[in-house]
This record gives C-alpha cells, structure tokens and sequence, in this order.
C-alpha cells in the first residue's frame, strides 16, 4: 500500500488505475476526487512517485492547462471502468 496523508491509504490496484485515469485526456481530476477522494495535488504526488521521471515529466508537460483535465465533462464521458458517484443513468 501506498502511504499518502495519515487517512488514505491506497491499495496497488487503487494506485494502478489512478494513473491509468491520469493518462486518459477525458478523465478530470474532479473525476478522480469523486471516485478516490483525493486532492490535484495528491495525484500528482502519485504520478511523481509511481512514473519514471521522465514519465511523470512528459504527462505533466500532457496535461498542464488542458481544459479536458480541469473542466467537468463527467456528463460527457465515462470510462466504463469509472465508478460514478453521481444520480445520472449510463447505460451501457
């Protein structure tokens, strides 16, 4: 498990699809908040970590002021692995 603040504690599974989310350019970070409860600034501590630096550096080159990754678009898109946390009804 990984270690974040002294209440969240994150499985490999948990950290594994975090960075699949992160990598995906209609994921929000509002996104991610909903589904695992954590900060921007925790998924890029978790990026940091789990990426080799130049990784972790050419996905925050990706997504610095990227409209798709700071907007909401949840109404537009789900990935069907994404857990919605919201009263909207996708089928699929």
């Amino acid at each position: 498990m990984k270690k974040l603040s002294q209440s969240k504690l994150l499985s490999q599974k948990d950290v594994d699809r975090i960075i699949e989310m992160c990598w995906e350019d209609r994921t929000t970070f509002s996104d991610i908040k909903l589904q695992f409860n954590l900060l921007e600034k925790e998924v890029i501590a978790i990026m940091k970590a789990n990426l080799k630096r130049k990784s972790f550096l050419n996905w925050r080159k990706r997504v610095r002021g990227r409209k798709t990754k700071i907007q909401d678009l949840s109404d537009r898109f789900h990935s069907k692995k994404q857990k919605i946390k919201n009263s909207h009804n996708f089928n699929y």
